[in-house]
């Protein structure tokens, strides 16, 4: 097997791409890829769900969902199989896109209960579905709360996990064989703190009787085929592992990921391109919270759902949208998909996929899985800066519009000052909450008393609700001011207000 460092780009090389493609000199539209086949995809342990991971996934929208007229979507799953790709995303969301799979499975042999059933090839793939329910019981309309299936309306989320597997293995109506399994199903794209509160009801002391029911408690019952929500009746296990999405708000997914106390959650899928820094980014708040949980991280909206190309920056909703080219003059693909898996902390990319070739320079599932043969490491800090510089400039640099708008660098949140008297001493004691990053990573925080620097706590991902602390033992009984300051990786810095220590005795 080749050295990773054969099948990327050198950083002279990507350099010179960068500046002829800034220079509006005419690439070919493959020259910056070099080698087309990668004859034993790379692979990247992912977090807790103990599975080595292509660093190429399928993704389950693009022509699996919107299918132009002249593509046969099964082919597009066949020929990653083919190829060695292990990593497959579906959605009850994307459309026909999970019927596809169900096409697709069968002529490869995956499907439980058929003639020539080959289950050692099924344990090889990790087989990912979504839904976007946020009850599994109840639920009706509450403000800040999307609660959608294409399923039958009123229908919850283990119906939706019901229909993933009689779409993919059974017979589309309902009917599901035995040992059939989902490896992982994510609560899909959570948007707000309110949407994450519906998802966590009942979890802590699940109740049959409930008037409402969140999707997590229902799903960890199909996971652990237990049925302590009683949506569960047969105990079955159709569930492996838990997880979830996000493309729009880092501090919903935070949330998510610090609600979790009993670590129920393994995996996580979340928007990263090259134009991530532009926006509320994702790569310096929750991908490092989310790796610090050791969760499975999967990448998504490497080119932004096509709009760093020739689609219109909005949601895709019909074959038109779909992108079939590989990449552009100005604007190799190759440097996009580098950047999401050389971003810290994530494991594998999965990228839709519009048209599959014989040709290997004019297939995208060839060229996207050669560009993904890259090491963690794999891109310079200069180079994903000149990646950013390229990407920057497509659409004005509003191609995330998915992404929450760039808000900056935030004081501690939820900052506050306590005093106590303890074996006759006067301690002082103040807490917080993480800090928002803005494009440079957090480093620490500055604890100044009146108006001096006394002290600083080193930043760590907050992997739940139990606030930083900072302690110290005074002397005096004389009232004080403290401020706690988030300081960044540039130096960058933004300070709480201050927080008033009132005179004791």
């Amino acid at each position: 097997m080749s050295n990773a460092s054969d099948h990327r780009i050198s950083r002279r090389r990507f350099i010179q791409t960068t500046s002829l493609a800034s220079a509006g000199l005419c690439l070919g539209p493959y020259w910056a890829f070099g080698q087309i086949n990668a004859t034993k995809p790379l692979k990247r342990e992912m977090g807790r769900l103990h599975f080595e991971a292509t660093t190429l996934g399928l993704g389950g929208q693009a022509s699996l969902q919107w299918t132009p007229a002249d593509v046969e979507p099964a082919k597009i799953i066949l020929k990653a199989f083919s190829l060695g790709v292990n990593y497959f995303d579906t959605s009850n969301v994307y459309g026909p896109s999970q019927a596809n799979y169900g096409k697709a499975f069968r002529e490869l042999q995956l499907v439980p209960g058929q003639p020539g059933y080959n289950e050692s090839a099924r344990r090889s793939i990790f087989l990912t579905s979504k839904t976007m329910l946020r009850w599994a019981k109840g639920g009706g309309k509450r403000e800040g709360v999307r609660n959608f299936s294409e399923g039958p309306q009123g229908s919850g989320a283990v119906d939706d996990v019901k229909r993933s597997l009689t779409l993919i293995f059974g017979d589309g109506q309902g009917h599901y064989p035995e040992g059939a399994y989902l490896d992982m199903v994510l609560v899909h794209n959570l948007t707000t703190r309110e949407e994450v509160d519906a998802v966590y009801e009942g979890l802590e002391k699940p109740d049959p009787a409930a008037e409402r029911i969140g999707t997590l408690a229902a799903l960890l019952d199909y996971r652990d085929g237990t049925n302590l929500t009683g949506l569960n009746p047969k105990e079955e296990k159709l569930i492996r592992h838990l997880g979830f999405s996000g493309h729009h708000s880092a501090a919903a997914m935070m949330e998510m990921i610090q609600r979790d106390e009993r670590d129920i959650l393994e995996g996580m899928l979340v928007a990263i391109n090259a134009n991530d820094r532009l926006n509320f980014n994702m790569q310096h708040n929750v991908i490092p919270v989310a790796a610090a949980k050791n969760l499975g991280l999967i990448a998504m909206k490497v080119f932004a759902d096509g709009a760093m190309y020739t689609k219109p920056a909005e949601w895709s909703n019909k074959p038109e949208h779909v992108i079939r080219t590989v990449g552009s003059a100005t604007l190799p693909s190759r440097p996009l998909v580098e950047y999401a898996l050389s971003t810290p902390g994530i494991h594998t990319a999965i990228i839709g996929i519009g048209q599959i070739d014989d040709d290997p320079k004019a297939c995208q599932l060839q060229q996207n899985l050669a560009a993904a043969q890259i090491a963690p490491n794999g891109l310079a800090a200069a180079d994903r800066l000149a990646v950013e510089k390229m990407t920057n400039a497509v659409k004005d640099g509003k191609t995330n519009w998915f992404q929450l708008p760039k808000e900056g660098l935030t004081p501690p949140r939820e900052a506050v000052a306590e005093q106590e008297m303890r074996d006759g001493k006067r301690l002082i004691r103040l807490k917080w909450q993480t800090a928002f990053a803005g494009e440079e990573p957090l480093a620490r925080y500055e604890i100044w008393r009146d108006h001096q620097k006394v002290s600083q706590v080193a930043h760590q991902p907050q992997i739940s609700r139990k606030p930083f602390v900072f302690e110290e033992v005074m002397n005096d009984k004389a009232a004080h001011t403290y401020q706690i300051a988030t300081v960044d990786g540039a130096e960058h810095s933004a300070a709480s207000a201050e927080l008033l220590v009132p005179t004791v005795g």
